[in-house]
């Protein structure tokens, strides 16, 4: 392919709104343009290497035996209606209606319709374990999309589904999807950190995350030496207090404490350590699958009950309730549940609402706590001999310096960006979708699944993220647009012959090679050759040409140095070493 004859409008001001290596160079090195916010076009460089991680995927799905479909990216809203998904997911999910009226959604995502597919064709065990998957467009109407293709409305997910007979084929399948992402990863030459995951609106039990280190990264990873990994709204550490008996505490017994309503105002009121303090809140909860006392139209009142020096991870909370969303309650909601101003709420005499407590408050055997009434708290509470617990759960945030739970070390962080998501879904949609088979004794059983997704426009530019250079991107052959970039110095006499001889060869030997033919400066060409970041350069020129044997001059874009091939040999070298990495798996 000559460059004149190819659409690489390269910059040399970065866009203003572009704060992130990849959002800058996917705009300088003309891979990408922007139609609106959130919204993108790819051009024909960045197609390319679009089209060559999909390539990966497919090749990694099918390794698997996994199948790919091609369903619609609009879908009829009563499916979701369905799935009870129409009313909770919210309005990043794009309602569209026809000239009949009818509801259509524009796809956030696919696990409706592909329910909606195999519950038509599914009749017998023997037609299971099935997998299948699309490569599609998706659409979420975030609220604030930036740092370009990382986050935008518009974008490209592999997303699969899988069904099963039992758990331990679902398990299988969950554990193969997860080796084919680990190699998708890799072969995009990626380095990923595997980490624990909560499952969120997508239901289920089982999930992980696999994630990319990243300053501007939407996740708090909690990490430690011995390879454990999970995501702050996940993690686990290990228990840092001991249960005593309260046998020997005093009596509980109320205390003034005028005008004290906080930790912090307690800790220097009563000269104690957070904690030595049960902190209560009182959460709204919507949309849960259990039967939560005192709930109403799918939505229900909690107190969580917690040590005062650690807060409440609202993600851990939402799962263990099965619910779609919990938010602190309104002050007027608090007054009203318990009966004094907000800042007094505690766990003992609190018989309005279910309790959920911490594990650590059940080590909390002489703790200060709220009343139930204004300007008093209480000392001395105890937990089981003063109050009790509706559910015992480990609803705490994990923070820094925190125990590992698998080998006691000392936690750390980084922050990281998701490319991918898999997920053990259970039965949450093959029971709202009714999805049934026989199994070999003829009886009807239903199917347990799985979820599986890879946002393919965040993967590419997260390997921009993770390859560049001060010049430019600096491309892994898999995923590079083109192999090989050849510069004549002039494109013209014996350099033109040459380049044009040297760029035949390596198309026979299929290898994609772009031939800068333009009139151009030299200088402007390495610039481009740089920012575009394809692997090998190949500069051909006078003083080359005029060796005694001709040879041409090579770079490698990841390395400083040039190094100088035959030019009759050139070819066969630069695809013997193309070909080894790209043989790299």
């Amino acid at each position: 392919m000559n460059y004149s004859h190819f659409f690489i409008p390269t910059l040399r001001e970065v866009p203003a709104d572009a704060v992130i290596a990849s959002h800058r160079l996917m705009f300088r090195a003309g891979l990408l343009r922007k139609l609106a916010n959130g919204l993108f076009a790819y051009l024909p460089l960045g197609l390319r290497s679009f089209r060559k991680v999909e390539q990966i995927i497919r090749e990694e799905m099918s390794a698997i035996g996994a199948l790919e479909l091609k369903p619609s990216v609009v879908v009829p809203a009563e499916l979701w209606k369905e799935s009870g998904r129409w009313d909770s997911m919210g309005e990043s999910m794009l309602r569209v209606k026809n000239r009949l009226d009818n509801d259509f959604v524009v796809s956030p995502t696919a696990e409706e319709v592909f329910t909606a597919i195999v519950r038509d064709e599914l009749s017998s065990y023997r037609q299971l374990p099935l997998a299948l998957y699309q490569i599609n467009t998706k659409f979420r109407d975030e609220i604030r999309p930036r740092y370009g293709v990382m986050r935008g409305r518009e974008f490209t997910m592999k997303d699969a589904y899988s069904w099963h007979a039992d758990e331990q084929s679902l398990d299988d399948t969950y554990n193969a999807f997860g080796r084919a992402y680990r190699q998708i990863f890799k072969r995009c030459g990626l380095s990923v950190i595997p980490v624990k995951a909560d499952s969120g609106a997508m239901g289920g039990s089982g999930s992980e995350e696999f994630m990319v280190e990243s300053d501007v990264g939407d996740n708090t990873l909690l990490l430690c030496k011995c390879g454990y990994a999970a995501n702050v709204e996940k993690a686990a550490c290990a228990a840092d207090f001991k249960i005593e008996s309260s046998a020997n505490t005093p009596a509980i017994e109320k205390i003034d404490t005028p005008d004290i309503k906080t930790i912090e105002e307690l800790c220097a009121f009563l000269k104690m350590q957070p904690q030595s303090f049960i902190k209560t809140l009182i959460y709204r909860v919507f949309n849960s699958e259990l039967e939560i006392p005192g709930s109403k139209d799918r939505e229900a009142f909690v107190a969580v009950a917690i040590r005062g020096d650690l807060d409440v991870n609202e993600v851990k909370l939402a799962a263990v309730l099965k619910a779609s969303e919990v938010n602190l309650a309104s002050d007027t909601d608090v007054t009203r549940l318990t009966n004094a101003p907000v800042g007094f709420a505690g766990p003992v005499g609190l018989t309005s609402l279910p309790l959920i407590i911490d594990h650590t408050v059940t080590a909390m055997n002489d703790a200060v706590t709220g009343a139930l009434a204004k300007d008093l708290h209480y000392k001395h509470a105890a937990y089981e001999r003063d109050f009790k617990a509706w559910m015992i759960e480990d609803i705490r945030t994990v923070k820094i310096g925190d125990k590992c739970v698998q080998c006691g070390g000392e936690l750390y962080t980084k922050m990281g960006n998701e490319l991918g998501h898999i997920f053990k879904l259970g039965y949450k949609y093959t029971r709202s979708m009714n999805v049934s088979y026989l199994d070999e004794n003829g009886k009807s059983q239903m199917p347990t699944m799985g979820c599986y997704g890879i946002g393919v426009d965040r993967t590419l530019a997260s390997v921009i993220e993770e390859h560049n250079d001060e010049a430019g991107i600096i491309w892994p052959v898999s995923v590079a647009p083109f192999h090989v970039i050849i510069v004549p110095i002039k494109y013209d006499g014996a350099m033109k012959e040459a380049a044009d001889k040297l760029a035949a060869e390596l198309t026979k030997l299929n290898i994609e090679v772009l031939l800068d033919d333009r009139n151009e400066r030299p200088g402007v060409k390495f610039n481009d050759a740089d920012l575009t970041g394809i692997p090998y350069r190949v500069v051909v020129g006078d003083k080359g040409l005029a060796l005694s044997t001709p040879q041409v001059e090579v770079k490698r874009r990841s390395e400083k140095e040039n190094f100088m091939l035959d030019c009759d040999k050139a070819a066969a070298e630069l695809a013997e070493r193309i070909k080894e990495e790209l043989a790299k798996k």
